[in-house]
């Protein structure tokens, strides 16, 4: 009997050929939104949590408080100093310290000009190593820049690239940094990581005597002894440098940061794209199942005869209701498949276009069976629901009164 439902439902759906693929248009736009948007957020959540991937768990970053977004401690209006420097030392718990500057400076190649963002390279053998670890350094070509360079700069994979001056970028090429040459002693391999793959490394020394830089840092990180006790020591940092400051809790002019904190920031903002990319969609989902109803109710008008004919012969209203109810479950089913297979392929797509765009497979998706599974079972849920209203007045109609009809 359920066979010859579904065979009796597929039959006039295929009847109303161009209308029912006008039907579930809204169900499979809403179904591809669905699973595109979601599967690239999932992408886009995995690519930015890679970033914070090369953030060892056992390091805290200080830094002022930013006007803007920039890299770490680059826009901030007053810079951390060596007072700031030595409370930080008077914490129990750190292993080591160094300080960084990151600055936008001119960066010129092939008589073309742009603005970058230069970091420096700790003075000291141990900051060498700690920032090298800190990501993984990987070199493609050359060597690593060392802390005793003078001249010299390490460049990320982005700047190997011809497009970015006009002109291929090697080992030993010359490159001016505010107006003053540097010769490249090394490129990066590419990372999942974009600040790691845009930066420009040079000297400590060499940055700040061609910015004029004295006793200022743009931020600071601390290795701590126990990593197991990374956050007890954040908490006694913060409060020696409030009360360094003279400021009150909730009111501070800095940040402690860790590692564990910045990337649950960063999952917190991600969910609620999510959210509301969902929700986005359901809209059309909703015109969606207001278009199966619609059709439906069409359909009863339509049929109103057939129907009647069909209870003129022994049917009951229990098997007109489930043919309806499997017509408008069919329409949804339909709309969820071709909308989940367009929502990956165009996700997918979008990913690859990226990726080709950036020169790096850092926005990688990969198919949640799950998500597939769930956006067509409820696409057809929503055909069900949409479906029963009209399939209860079909079920109704007297059987005199439709063969009138």
């Amino acid at each position: 009997m359920i066979k010859d439902y579904f065979s009796l439902a597929f039959g006039n759906l295929r009847h109303r050929g161009l209308r029912s693929w006008l039907t579930i248009l809204g169900i499979f736009i809403g179904i591809a939104a669905v699973v595109a948007l979601i599967t690239l957020g999932q992408g886009l959540k995995t690519a930015i949590t890679g970033q914070f991937g090369a953030l060892s768990v056992d390091k805290l970053t200080i830094q002022n408080k930013q006007t803007g977004f920039a890299p770490p401690g680059s826009a901030v209006v007053e810079k951390l100093n060596e007072n700031d420097l030595g409370v930080i030392r008077s914490v129990s718990g750190i292993k080591q310290i160094i300080t960084r500057l990151i600055r936008v400076t001119n960066v010129e190649y092939n008589e073309i000009s742009k603005f970058a963002y230069v970091a420096d390279l700790p003075s000291d053998n141990d900051g060498e190593q700690l920032v090298y670890e800190s990501f993984e350094a990987k070199i493609k070509e050359g060597r690593l820049l060392r802390y005793n360079d003078r001249g010299k700069l390490l460049l990320g994979s982005n700047y190997a690239k011809e497009g970015v001056f006009d002109r291929e970028i090697r080992v030993g090429s010359d490159i001016k940094i505010n107006g003053r040459g540097f010769e490249v002693v090394g490129i990066l391999q590419p990372t999942s990581t974009f600040t790691i793959n845009g930066a420009i490394l040079i000297p400590n020394k060499d940055l700040k005597e061609i910015l004029d830089i004295r006793d200022e840092f743009d931020l600071i990180v601390a290795q701590v002894q126990d990593k197991e006790r990374i956050e007890e020591v954040a908490d006694e940092l913060e409060r020696k440098l409030r009360k360094d400051r003279d400021e009150d809790l909730g009111e501070e002019s800095f940040s402690v940061e860790t590692p564990i904190q910045s990337l649950e920031s960063v999952n917190t903002v991600l969910d609620i794209v999510n959210i509301v990319v969902i929700g986005i969609a359901a809209i059309s989902l909703f015109v969606g199942g207001i278009g199966i109803a619609n059709t439906m109710y069409t359909g009863v008008l339509e049929r109103t005869k057939e129907i009647g004919i069909m209870k003129a012969i022994g049917a009951e209203n229990r098997d007109i209701l489930a043919v309806f109810v499997i017509e408008a479950g069919l329409l949804g089913l339909a709309g969820g498949i071709i909308g989940a297979l367009i929502g990956l392929g165009g996700a997918i797509g979008a990913s690859s276009i990226a990726n080709q765009a950036i020169g790096t497979n850092l926005l990688a998706v990969s198919i949640s069976y799950p998500l597939i599974i769930g956006a067509i079972a409820f696409s057809f849920f929503i055909g069900i629901v949409s479906g029963i209203l009209p399939a209860i007045q079909a079920s109704k109609l007297n059987v005199v009164d439709a063969l009138r009809k």
